[in-house]
């Protein structure tokens, strides 16, 4: 992968630390519900370009074999239909963040996915949106995925940015792991501008929400026929959004 040249300036002074908070309430099934409305607004047809965003920060060290595993399923569901092109784009480390090209091979995404490692530094999600803008002005994409679990950034220039992405019309849907507030706040607030969603996971939800993910990329890529024939195969979350879709 080489640099992209999304945004070159730093992210922005920390809002607040990633500990000394108590914990909010759990996710309910409002989120998911919330997820899925938003999802189903998606229309597909002449689409089928993804960014999939990831925060390789330190602190998701202890679960990062697990996402992996996650986002590597989806991306082996969403190659099972043709159509749909990805774009990996991650951060770590000092000031350092990445964008892939685009992806149309699954095996290929996986195999991109499974290099990254985890390095200590702050947040660059400014430089998240700023790459799916840039993506955006050069054609038409579908959705921004965006997987973390803080935010140590300037909220209003986070904002800023989601309103840019906002007037091209493409919808961010944000999965926090943990249960850092400031980042669920962040996170929903990007979500309500895009007109997106926002849901939480841990190690006991991860696997139902693995699924959400890997509909909407079989919904971005093959519309909502694809999706149904997923949904008689018995998949979860097909089923979920079939339900929500009606």
């Amino acid at each position: 992968m080489s640099k992209s040249p999304i945004d070159k300036t730093g992210s922005g002074p920390s809002l607040k630390s990633r500990s000394g908070h108590s914990p909010p309430q759990s996710s309910s099934a409002s989120d998911v519900a919330a997820f899925l409305k938003a999802a189903k607004q998606i229309d597909p047809e002449g689409r089928g370009r993804l960014v999939f965003a990831l925060d390789a920060t330190m602190s998701r060290q202890p679960t990062w074999d697990q996402a992996c595993h996650i986002q590597a399923d989806m991306f082996r569901e969403a190659g099972k239909i043709s159509g749909l092109s990805i774009k990996l784009v991650y951060f770590r480390g000092f000031n350092e963040c990445r964008a892939s090209r685009w992806f149309t091979d699954a095996g290929e995404l996986a195999g991109a996915m499974s290099r990254i490692d985890c390095r200590g530094g702050r947040t660059q999600i400014r430089k998240v949106l700023a790459a799916a803008i840039e993506a955006a002005r050069d054609s038409k994409i579908s959705a921004v995925v965006y997987v973390g679990d803080c935010m140590e950034e300037d909220i209003d220039k986070l904002c800023h940015r989601a309103g840019e992405l906002a007037l091209f019309g493409v919808p961010v849907f944000l999965f926090q792991e943990g249960r850092d507030p400031v980042a669920e706040q962040a996170f929903r607030e990007i979500a309500r501008i895009t007109k997106g969603a926002y849901c939480r996971f841990d190690a006991g939800s991860a696997r139902h929400l693995a699924d959400l993910l890997k509909a909407v990329a079989i919904y971005a890529s093959g519309g909502r026929q694809a999706l149904t024939a997923l949904g008689k195969s018995g998949h979860s979350g097909a089923r979920l959004l079939i339900g929500q879709m009606k």
